[in-house]
Parts: C-alpha cells; sequence; structure tokens
C-alpha cells in the first residue's frame, strides 16, 4: 500500500494504522466519494473502530501538525450518503468528546460549525429526514456551540434556527431527539438577536410545554429545557410573552410543586433553573407587576425560610431573596423633601451645576427651623423607570453576554494630555492681587530687632492681629447654650499667673499680661477647700466676686481642681443624676447652689462634685435619673415640670486633665459659644463635652457572621408580608420644627441629633426594638448620606435593639468587612471610661427597596439607597448613648485645642495664628504658622530662619473624614512638643497649616459639602472667593509662594477612606499615569525627578499603619480639581499629596487585624512629622534617587496592569469574598459593585539609605 500524502508530526508512526485510513479517505474526496459510496463507508467505520477501541489513535489525528481533522470535515462535507455522514459524525463525536477544549477549537477553527449547518439544512430538504442523522447532528452542534463565539450568527444566516424550532415541533414527546434540540437551543439563545427571533416564533410558548406540568420523569432534559428557558427569557421581548402569556404564576406553581416533592433535594439545579427564569422575567416591570399579583413574595419567602437550614440550598435562598428584592414595591424615603432640613440661602447660585439645579426647584427644607411643606415632587420623583421602554433590542451578534459587557478601557480616567500632565509655567494670577497674602508670611521678613531671647514670651512670636481664638471666641451669638454640668467651669483655663503656667488660656494678644484673680492663689500642694456659693444668674447687671475680666471684655467664672496622678485611670461611681443646665452667654456667670472640690483617699481619686441647678431663665433643664425614662432631647410640652427634684442630685465629673491635656470642657464650651450653625444649635453633646480618651484594649476587626445580610434582608421583606406587624411609628423627626421629639410615654428610644456635627434628621420605630433612621443631606445638597451622630436614652438594659441606617448612598462600604460603629456612653464617662468604643453586632450593608430620585443619583435613574444596620445592648440604665460614623471632632474641638496648644508653646518655638478667612456662614478659618525661634538675631540666624523650606499642610476639606482631623491634631502636638525631634524638624522647616479648610460643613454635620452644596476638594482649579472662601484664600496662599519662589517643598492634604484600609497616600507622576495608558510619549516628556516617591516610601518604613503599596500617582481626569492635582500642575509642587486614612482599621503590619483608633491615627500624624525630618536628612545626601532605587520600585508597579475598574483611583473595595456571597445590589450584576482587587500592585521593597539611616529618629517613634 503507498503511504498516505497526509502530513504527520514528528513521534506518530508514519505506517500509523489510523493515518494510513484517512490517507485513503482523503484520495477518495471529490466524485470518488460519491461514485464509491461503499468504499467510503467501509474507511470510515475502520476509523470509526480504531478511534472507539485505541486511544492513541484518536490522539493520533488531532495531534499537532496532523491534517486529520481537514480530511475528516473534507470528506464529511463532500459526501451525500447518510451512512457515511452518521459514521463521520460519530468519528467526530469520539474525538471532540475527549479534550474538549483544544480538540473543539481545531473543530471550529477549520469551519466544522458551518459545515454541521450545511448537512442540516441539506437534510432538512428530505421528505423524511434520518433522524438519527438529525440526532448526532444536534448533538454535535451542542458540543461545539459553546466554544464558538459566532455560533449563533451562522444559525441563523444558514437557516438553521428554524430547522431547529420545526424538529421541536414535531418530536416533543420524543425525548431522545428532544434533548440534543434543546442543548442546540440554549446556545442559540445566549444570542439575544436570536432569542428575540426565537420568540417571535413560538419557542417560549413552546418551552412552557416541555417544562409543564410537574413530573420527575426525564429531569435531564427538564434541566437543559430550563438553562435554555432561562436563556429566552433575558430577552425583555420574551419575558414580556411569557407574562402575557400568563406564565409567572405557573413557574411559581412548577416551583412549589419542586420544593414541595424534591425533599432530599436532588433535583436542586431544576429549582434553580425555575427561578433562574423568575429573576429574568422580573428584570421588567410588567414581570415585578405579575410575580407580587401572583402572590411569589409570599411563596418565595416561605420556601426559602423552609431552605435556610440546609446549608448546600444557598444558591436557591441568594436567588429567592435576589427576586424579592428587587420585587420589592420601590419607596420614596419618609420624608417631605430630599433636600436638607436645613436651608441657607446662598449670596449667589451658582449658573450650572447641582446646586443650580436645586435651587431652581420648588423650596423645601428649613430656614430658621420653618418648614416649607411643599413636596419637591420634580426632586423627589421616584418611578421605577428601569425598563419596559419599548426600546429595541441591540443587535450583538455575540454569544456570551459576559464575553460581550462593554469592554472599555480601565483607563479611560486616566489624563492622556501630555500637556496637563507638566507643570503651567505662567502665573495665574498678577502679583498685585496675591500682595496683599504678604500679611499672612511675617516669618519671611521678620527681623527680630528688639526681641529678647532671654524672655519667655514674646509679642515677636504672635500675630500682629488679634488670635484665632480671641477672635472666634468675641463673636458671641445672643443664643441660650446648653451646657453639660455647666457649673462645672474648671480654673484650667481661668487666667492667673501664679496657676500653672501650661494651662494658661488668654484671649487676645499675648503682648497683654494675663489680670490677676481677684480671689486668693491656690496654695500647693492642694488641699481640700470649699468655695463659698457662686450664684449662675441671668441677671446682667450683678457683677460677683467670681466675674474674672479677660482683656476681650468677657468674663471668666473661677473654680479650682486638682490635677490627678500621672499614669492613672480615673473612675468614679456613677452619681444618681446627670444635669445640662443653659448657661447665658453673655451673662456673668451666678451659682445658687456650692461648687466643691473634692478629694477622696488618694490624691488620684479627685472629682469635680456640681449640685443641679434650678430651672435657669425660664430653659428647660435635661435630666437623667430620678426613675423612669429619662427626658432627653427637647422638651415638649412639659412647660412647669422642670425643677422637680432638682436640687439634691449631684453629679461627679471625671478630671481627666492629665489624660487629656488639650481638652478643657469649660473652654470647650466657650468656643461653642462662638461657633455659628445654620440650625443655631444650643446644645453641646456629652462626648464633645467630657473628651475622648482612647481605649487601652484592643478593637479588632467584626467577624462577619455567616448569612448576617441574608437574614436581615428576610426581615426586611417580612415588613410587606406582615405589614401588621410593623409599628411605623415617627420618634423624632427635623421636619417638625416646633418639637422633633414625639412623646411617646417610655415605649420608644428617644433621639437627638441638635448638637455640633450632630446628623440624624428622622427615626422610625418599626417594630418593638427596631428603629429605621434617615440621614440628613448636606447643606444645599440633596446627597451625600454617610456621617452620622446623634444620641440615644430610654433604652432598656440587655436589650438587643435594631438600627437602619436606610438611606446611604455609596455601593459599598467597610462595615462588610469588619468595621463597627462608635459608641459613647455618658455612664462610662461619668465613671471615669470617657471614651467612643467600637460596637454593634450583625453589621452589614446592602442595598434596600428605598429608591433614589434620578436627581439625586446625578441623572441616573432606578438607583436605590443602601442600608447600613446594626444591632446593639446597652449596659447602663437611664443611660445617655452616642452613636457615630467615626470618631467626632467638632470645630469648637479643634478652636479649643488650638487655644490649649498656644498655652503649650515655649520661648523657642515660633507660633502664630491668623485668621485666614471667614466661612459663609460666619466661621473663621484659623491659619497656623509653626517653627523654631532663631537663635539670635544675627543676620546668620535671621537668614537660616527665613529661608527654611515650607511645607504645607491642610485637613478636614470632606467633614465626615473626622479620621483627618485626628491626624492633623497628631501633626500639631508633635509640632508643638518638646522631644528633641520636634526641635529639629521646627528648626528645618517652617510649617503653615491650615487644619480645618471646611468649618461650615463640620458644624452643621455635613458629610462633604460646604455650604455652598459643593464639594470643596473640587473647586480647586477655579474656586469662587464668595461661595468656597477657604480654598480661594488657600489657594492664593500658595499662589503667593510660587510668585515669590518659594513654592512649598511638601504639600499633603489630609483625608479619610471610607472603602480602604490602612494609610496611604496619592501622588502625581507624569511617568506613572503614562505608562497606564496606551499614549505614546517621548522620552523627554518623561523625564521627571523621583522624589515624589520618596517621603511614602519613608513612611511606610517608620509608620505601622501606612501602606506603599496602596499608593498610586497616577493622575486622572477626575481629580483634576483637587487640591493635589492643582497643587502639583499649577503651583509646582512635586511632592503634593493626599494623605488617606481608614475609617476601618488595618490589613497589614503592626495593626493588621484591628479597627483604627484616635491613638492610631494621632501616631500617623506625628510620624509624617518624622518622616519630614527624614526626608530633609535624605534630600542632603547627593544621587539620592539613585541610592533609594526608586526606580525599580516604580517598575515592579509598571506591570501591574490595572484591572476591570472604571477608573484607575486605588480601588474602592480591597476585601477577599466571603464564603457568602455579599450581594450588594438587587440585580446580579449592577453596575454599582465595583471589583474587589487592587490594581496597585506590591511594592518590592529594596535595601535603600532609608534602611540605614540610624538616625536618633529610629529610636524616637513617637
Amino acid at each position: 500500500m503507498n503511504r498516505p500524502k497526509m502530513a504527520t508530526e514528528k513521534g506518530v508512526p508514519s505506517n500509523s494504522r489510523v493515518l494510513m485510513l484517512l490517507g485513503q479517505l482523503e484520495r477518495m474526496n471529490g466524485e470518488a466519494m460519491v461514485r464509491d459510496v461503499e468504499m467510503a463507508r467501509q474507511i470510515t467505520t475502520k476509523i470509526l473502530h480504531l478511534i472507539q477501541t485505541q486511544e492513541k489513535s484518536g490522539k493520533e489525528v488531532m495531534s499537532k501538525g496532523s491534517s486529520g481533522m481537514e480530511v475528516i470535515l473534507s470528506s464529511l462535507e463532500n459526501t451525500s450518503d447518510v451512512q457515511t455522514t452518521l459514521n463521520i459524525l460519530y468519528i467526530l463525536s469520539e474525538l471532540l468528546t475527549v479534550g474538549r477544549g483544544r480538540r473543539v477549537g481545531v473543530f471550529v477553527s477549520k469551519g466544522g460549525t458551518g459545515i454541521l449547518f450545511q448537512i442540516l439544512i441539506t437534510a432538512n430538504k428530505e421528505l423524511s429526514p434520518s433522524e438519527e442523522l438529525m440526532l448526532q447532528l444536534h448533538s454535535l452542534l451542542a458540543k461545539v456551540g459553546s466554544k464558538d463565539r459566532k455560533f449563533g450568527v451562522k444559525a441563523r444566516l444558514s437557516g438553521a434556527l428554524n430547522v431547529t424550532i420545526n424538529l421541536m415541533k414535531q418530536n416533543l414527546q420524543n425525548n431522545k431527539l428532544l434533548l440534543p434540540c434543546l442543548q442546540v437551543l440554549r446556545v442559540y439563545s445566549s444570542n439575544s438577536v436570536n432569542a428575540i427571533s426565537l420568540g417571535k416564533n413560538g419557542v417560549v410558548e413552546l418551552m412552557f410545554k416541555v417544562v409543564t406540568p410537574y413530573s420527575k420523569k426525564n429531569t435531564s432534559l427538564l434541566k437543559v429545557a430550563l438553562d435554555a428557558l432561562g436563556a429566552l427569557l433575558k430577552s425583555r421581548t420574551n419575558a414580556r410573552r411569557a407574562v402575557d402569556g400568563g406564565h409567572v404564576p405557573v413557574l411559581l406553581a412548577l416551583y412549589l410543586d419542586w420544593h414541595r416533592n424534591d425533599t432530599r433535594h436532588r433535583h436542586m439545579l431544576i429549582r434553580k433553573g425555575l427561578l433562574v427564569c423568575l429573576r429574568n422575567i422580573t428584570n421588567i416591570k410588567l414581570g415585578r407587576k405579575a410575580f407580587i399579583e401572583a402572590d411569589g413574595m409570599r411563596i418565595l419567602y416561605n420556601s426559602s425560610t423552609e431552605c435556610l437550614p440546609v446549608r448546600t440550598l444557598d444558591p436557591l435562598v441568594n436567588t429567592s431573596s435576589l427576586i424579592m428584592r428587587k420585587c420589592f414595591p420601590k419607596n420614596r424615603l419618609p420624608l417631605p423633601t430630599i433636600k436638607s432640613a436645613f436651608h441657607y440661602q446662598l449670596p449667589h447660585v451658582p449658573a450650572a451645576g447641582p446646586v443650580a439645579q436645586l435651587y431652581s426647584q420648588p423650596p423645601g427644607g428649613r430656614t430658621n427651623h420653618q418648614l416649607f411643606n411643599k413636596p419637591l415632587k420634580k426632586v423627589d420623583d421616584v418611578v421605577d423607570e428601569s425598563d419596559d421602554n419599548e426600546e429595541t433590542e441591540a443587535d450583538t451578534d455575540t454569544e456570551n453576554e459576559e464575553d460581550e459587557k462593554d469592554h472599555h478601557s480601565a483607563n479611560d480616567d486616566i489624563e492622556t494630555d501630555i500637556n496637563k500632565l507638566h507643570p503651567k509655567k505662567s502665573p495665574t494670577r498678577p502679583f498685585e492681587e496675591l500682595r496683599v497674602y504678604e500679611r499672612f508670611f511675617l516669618e519671611l521678613s521678620e527681623d527680630f530687632q528688639g526681641y529678647n531671647f532671654e524672655c519667655s514670651k514674646s509679642a515677636s512670636t504672635t500675630s500682629s492681629s488679634a488670635s484665632f481664638s480671641s477672635s472666634s471666641a468675641s463673636t458671641r451669638s445672643t443664643r441660650p447654650i446648653i451646657v453639660p454640668t455647666a457649673q462645672a467651669l474648671s480654673p484650667k483655663h481661668m487666667p492667673v499667673p501664679s496657676f500653672q503656667g501650661d494651662c494658661n488660656f488668654v484671649k487676645g494678644q499675648h503682648t497683654q499680661p494675663s489680670p490677676p484673680a481677684p480671689t486668693t492663689t491656690l496654695p500647693v500642694p492642694l488641699t481640700p477647700l470649699e468655695l463659698d456659693t457662686i450664684h449662675l444668674t441671668t441677671d446682667q447687671d450683678k457683677k460677683e466676686e467670681a466675674h474674672i475680666p479677660t482683656p476681650d471684655g468677657h468674663t471668666t467664672m473661677s473654680s479650682f481642681t486638682r490635677s490627678p496622678s500621672q499614669g492613672q485611670m480615673i473612675e468614679q461611681e456613677l452619681a444618681r443624676a446627670l444635669e445640662c443646665v443653659s448657661l447665658e452667654e453673655e451673662g456673668a456667670l451666678n451659682a445658687d447652689e456650692g461648687l466643691k472640690v473634692k478629694q477622696e483617699g488618694s490624691p488620684v481619686s479627685a472629682t469635680r462634685h456640681i449640685q443641679s441647678p434650678l430651672l435657669l431663665g425660664g430653659i428647660t433643664t435635661r435630666r437623667v435619673g430620678g426613675g423612669g425614662g429619662s427626658n432627653w432631647g427637647s422638651d415638649c410640652g412639659s412647660e412647669g415640670a422642670e425643677d422637680e427634684g432638682g436640687e439634691g442630685e449631684v453629679l461627679e465629673v471625671p478630671d481627666t486633665a492629665l489624660l487629656l491635656p488639650l481638652h478643657d470642657p469649660d473652654l470647650y464650651v466657650e468656643m461653642v459659644k462662638g461657633t455659628h450653625s445654620v440650625p443655631l444649635y444650643a446644645e453641646v453633646a456629652y462626648p464633645d463635652y467630657f473628651g475622648h480618651v482612647a481605649p487601652t484594649f484592643r478593637e479588632t476587626h467584626m467577624e462577619r457572621v455567616y448569612g448576617v445580610q441574608r437574614s436581615k434582608i428576610f426581615q426586611d421583606i417580612e415588613r410587606l408580608i406582615h405589614p401588621n406587624d410593623i409599628l411605623d411609628k415617627v420618634v423624632y423627626d427635623l421636619d417638625i420644627p416646633s418639637c422633633p421629639v414625639i412623646e411617646d410615654h417610655g415605649e420608644s428610644l428617644k433621639f437627638n441629633s441638635q448638637f455640633e456635627s450632630g446628623n440624624l434628621r428622622k427615626a422610625v420605630q418599626v417594630r418593638k426594638y427596631e428603629y429605621d433612621l434617615v440621614l440628613n443631606s448636606d447643606i444645599n445638597s440633596n446627597h451625600y448620606h454617610q456621617w452620622f451622630y446623634f444620641e440615644v436614652s430610654g433604652m432598656r438594659v440587655g436589650t438587643t435593639y435594631r438600627f437602619n441606617i436606610i438611606n446611604s448612598e455609596k455601593s459599598n462600604s467597610q462595615f462588610n468587612y469588619g468595621m463597627q460603629v462608635l459608641m459613647y456612653s455618658v455612664q462610662e464617662a461619668i465613671s471615669g471610661r470617657p471614651r467612643w468604643v467600637r460596637t454593634g453586632t450583625d453589621i452589614c450593608y446592602y442595598k434596600n427597596h428605598f429608591a433614589r430620585s434620578s436627581i439625586a443619583a446625578g441623572g441616573q435613574k432606578g438607583k436605590s439607597y443602601y442600608t447600613l444596620t446594626f444591632s446593639t445592648s446597652f449596659s447602663h440604665k437611664d443611660d445617655v448613648c452616642y452613636f457615630a460614623y467615626h470618631y467626632p471632632y467638632t470645630y469648637s474641638t479643634l478652636k479649643m485645642h488650638l487655644s490649649k496648644l498656644e498655652a503649650l508653646r515655649t520661648p523657642q518655638i515660633y507660633l502664630r495664628q491668623d485668621v485666614l478667612c471667614e466661612t459663609l456662614g460666619g466661621n473663621s478659618c484659623p491659619l497656623l504658622t509653626i517653627t523654631a525661634m532663631p537663635e539670635s538675631n544675627s543676620n546668620d540666624h535671621i537668614c537660616q530662619f527665613r529661608n527654611r523650606p515650607l511645607i504645607f499642610l491642610s485637613a478636614r476639606v470632606h467633614p465626615g473624614e473626622t479620621n483627618a482631623s485626628w491626624v492633623m491634631k497628631g501633626t500639631l502636638e508633635f509640632l508643638m512638643g518638646t522631644s528633641p525631634l520636634a526641635a529639629s524638624l521646627r528648626e528645618a522647616y517652617i510649617f503653615k497649616i491650615v487644619p480645618m479648610l471646611n468649618p461650615d460643613g463640620v458644624v452643621n454635620g455635613n458629610h462633604r459639602c460646604s455650604l455652598s452644596g459643593e464639594d470643596l476638594n473640587r473647586q480647586w482649579q477655579n474656586p469662587n472667593p464668595e461661595l468656597h472662601p477657604t480654598i480661594y484664600h488657600t489657594k492664593s496662599l500658595l499662589q503667593y509662594l510660587a510668585h515669590i519662589q518659594r513654592a512649598p517643598l511638601v504639600f499633603c492634604d489630609y483625608h479619610g477612606h471610607s472603602r480602604k484600609k490602612n494609610v496611604f497616600m496619592y501622588g502625581c507622576s507624569v511617568k506613572e499615569t503614562v505608562w497606564q495608558t496606551n499614549i505614546s510619549a517621548t522620552s523627554s516628556d518623561l523625564q521627571e525627578d523621583l522624589g515624589y516617591r520618596a517621603l511614602p516610601k519613608i513612611l511606610s518604613q517608620i509608620a505601622p499603619a501606612f501602606s506603599m503599596a496602596s499608593c498610586s500617582f497616577v493622575v486622572e481626569r477626575s481629580k483634576e480639581s483637587t487640591a493635589r492635582v492643582v497643587v502639583w500642575r499649577e503651583i509646582g509642587v512635586q511632592r503634593s499629596y493626599t494623605m488617606e486614612s481608614t475609617l476601618c482599621g488595618c490589613d497589614q503590619g503592626k495593626y493588621k487585624g484591628l479597627q483604627i483608633g484616635t491613638r492610631e491615627l494621632e501616631e500617623m500624624g506625628a510620624q509624617f512629622c518624622v518622616a519630614l525630618l527624614r526626608l530633609k536628612r535624605l534630600t542632603g545626601l547627593r544621587n539620592h534617587q539613585h541610592l533609594l532605587d526608586l526606580e525599580s520600585d516604580i517598575i515592579g508597579t509598571q506591570s501591574k496592569v490595572v484591572s476591570s475598574c472604571s477608573t484607575t483611583y486605588v480601588m474602592d473595595e480591597d476585601e477577599p469574598s466571603f464564603l457568602e456571597a455579599i450581594d450588594y445590589s438587587a440585580e446580579s450584576n449592577d453596575e454599582d459593585a465595583e471589583p474587589e482587587n487592587e490594581h496597585v500592585g506590591q511594592v518590592h521593597e529594596n535595601p535603600d539609605p532609608l534602611d540605614q539611616l540610624s538616625d536618633s529618629e529610629t529610636n524616637h517613634r513617637d
């Protein structure tokens, strides 16, 4: 026999039997195949036998380099004999059954799919097509269909769709033939155009004939039929057909039959298939309506509840849950308007944008506590608009919707304009305009002539204008301030020279000496003493001895306290009552019951005993204690009962002066008086008054309980199924201006948020121990709901309460990854433990059934709010507790801290506090200058002083990111400290610091905006001096510095990040931005100093909470108007950063697995200072970039391509998946459910000078 001409691969014997037969078959191709039919049958039969009996034969045919597949397909195409065709189909079936992936790919690439369709069409033209031929063709098509991306298009163009449909219609009872037809139909239907075409030809109705009625016969066929039906119903047109045909009740009844009869759970895939059909039908509004009308909610709820104990049935429960959530009727939030409950009229409204849109609507919200009861129908329109427009469905001609999702570049937010990636060369404003800012830089021209360097505190170190604390305190309001323990005015700020100097607080210029107190000075050591009664009254004319004048003309009350010993915690038993009295702000302070300082036993246990006051000036007092529930919040209709039991009640206030050296309750009250809020707050929250001492115990990430989200969602669904069980009782409502607290005779919790930084708009009791809470949107906005801070009282001890914050907006949250809310107990505080602690169980965050209006969702329709739910119990009877999103840090707290820091200043520190500007709300924006005093007024020392590099720091542009203020507090305390490192740092740099860029937002409880209703960190490109004064003037300071060639060495804006762990930085790099895109750039375009990576690199080595792997130096278009990018691009600051601190905790380093606290945040602020000192020393080394090997760091991240995210901004989620799938959305492929992978690669740490630096700071990790 002649050797076959077939190509063979090395290693395959050329005399292989199967190859020889294939060679014969190849020679027969063409006319011989038609003439010698019997020979073709014999050869194909022998090949089939060899492949069936010898595994190696199949390998030889399919081996690389072999042309066996071409020969087989050519023979299939040329033969007209049915038996030969069947033999070849059997051969292909055998070949493609083994090693399906590669072999099917070869078959498709050789055009096999088209040949099969051609034979199918030809066979169909016969009067009586061979059933076996049709069976084998469809079996083979089912095998290859999923691997051929153009399968659906080929089927439609060839006419195969109709062949298969007709075959099914004729063989509904022939299960043997029906099964492969259904398998092929399943693949056809994955193409949306095919699905519509099939639906028009009655296939949807045909499929319902196949899947009904319930029968356990032919379950494999039923499973395939349901898969095919599910694929068909992805088309909205087909879903409408199913609804119009009355098939929704049929599917539900069928599902119920399978649920009841499949007691051993052997047919879970069939049950899942039925649910998938329901899920796809309910993607349209008509489907949801039909589902509700067919009592689908109750059917799925009851069946799912029965499935819950069986873990293997979780896929059924999860799909049922998704369907029920989708079909849950969309509700509006229970509010008259989604605009803020508070209204602030802007001096002028922007021409365009969300704020302009808001002002174009009918009025809503409150002006000075007056509610306009006109609902914003246009603004709040909530309609189920997600579908059901008769839109034509796109002819995508693709099989796999997953494969064909919009493959838009993951990098399309990256800046690709090279010109925008280089600093601007020309100044943006004339110097004449900027010259007025020279007064904020006195240190650059100060000559210190006449300064006595031996004197302690000279006027030279203070501003020529009044100090910041003076200006803020001197603009007092005339409203009464309700203050906890108002008579307990500590003397820690009393301006008595003989008192301890480090607690001195003087309002006004430091050039003015403190006046002596008209009382005897306190002997040391302090002995117990009782002062005569000091009356508290509103009579402005009485001037008692206790009225101590201060330089600004106001009075301070004298009182005395004793400092406890270092290092010991103060714990005192709770006294019977806790009083909160009103303080007439301008009136002199007189008391009617005595003020005592008591020492008991050890000098450590000092407390201040204050007897409760009587009713003051008609202002109601608020009480805790004395029997039945507390009476906190604004009293409504209880006039005349305020003075019951007031005289004998005593509060022991712990003195935590040493634990909180920068906190003074009475100074805080003074600062509150100069703070202006839109709602005119007249109360002080206890946590802000008492202060917060960071707990010494570790607070680990909360471990998520399996199934917790599902159980919460089911409880929500119960509301619809059992509406009679729901109380729906409003207990707190800011939209009722006269009386937001609704009286209920002690059956409900009492809520309050009417204090600085408070945010809670409404509380609705839905079950006995469950409350829905609604947050207030930012003023002049209709969204940004995230920050919360509110008070709760009237609780029962040991009872578990569930709280649901129902109008959160972000699509994911660290509350799903171990973060807990914060709680502050007043009972704990007055027992010596004043602290915020992480609390809450069964915490999860998920999409709910409250719909967002398209205006509030940026024009997008069908968006929903998210629920943060947590449960907690209370330990103390008659307690008052506060809950917060993160550790609160109010504007008044900042003013208090700055005032106390000024008192800590030593002669060696140059500290100046200026008022940068006044905000829209009338609050002052402080600007600090900190550096070291020159050693003398010699020219050399003065020159060195003036020429120090500048560091510019800012924080709290977003009010809800309170962690930024705690980091800033750590920075300020370090800078004002007495350590050698702090002294070295002050000698190295001049610090310009704006510690709070958005005071108005902070005061009014906003989450992101200022009173202008805009995100101030998106206004840096073109800030408006009226609407964005703090940004306008801060940018002007930087522009002034750029003009005089003194641009800062480092600019850093402190922020908080809600959806990532650790602390990290965003910077700006041309090279790293270009590397993440496809744009071409010359080497000269990519020239840049690599020093921008030095500071984060240092931080990653010395700060345990800092993660270099989370840092990003890519410039995005969406961030081009942020401080970081504008300062880099316009001011030319290469080291321009945003430093983001987690709200949750860390997943690496020393703090791995722990939630972050104020101690760690303040430590981060201090470590930032240490890093600046190391940066100073490092920049003194020559060629330090080469030593740092920063280039290799960048290359290490370059290869980590940005993955499937819409922006290169560091991903919002950085968590692994849970065992329980966290379904954030009501739709399985919701666009909001961001991926959870991190695109920034792990930076490979290389040894460099940073590791070898053994300066003193390595031993002082303070």
